[in-house]
């Protein structure tokens, strides 16, 4: 699923951005992006898993997509208080996407799954 790859991809981004925050900062908002950027990709797979019901399978991409909202916010704060523009903003473009097309994906399965 393409939601799964880019949300997984984005994570490990995220992971190594962190890496190079200050060291304060690494146990603070380092530690809340990296988990609300991985609890993205975790509650597609466990929805996933449950796919054979449908409104489970729908919660987990809801829970996903609000996990993704969170880590958008984290990057802002990120962005603001170190002066990262060059580097947050896109990452933030990037999840701004991934949200789209897991908004998208919730539709689908909405409409069209068993």
């Amino acid at each position: 699923m393409e939601v799964y790859t880019l949300s997984y991809e984005l994570a490990i981004k995220i992971h190594h951005l962190t890496l190079t925050l200050p060291k304060y900062e690494m146990y603070e908002e380092g530690s809340q992006v990296r988990r609300s950027s991985k609890g993205i990709t975790s509650c597609i797979v466990e929805g996933y898993g449950r796919r054979k019901y449908k409104a489970e399978f729908i919660k987990f991409l809801i829970y996903a997509h609000a996990s993704c909202d969170e880590t958008i916010v984290h990057l802002n704060f990120i962005k603001d208080v170190h002066d990262r523009n060059k580097e947050i903003t896109p990452l933030a473009d990037a999840f701004n996407e991934l949200g789209a097309k897991i908004n998208k994906f919730i539709q689908y399965v909405e409409a069209h799954w068993r």
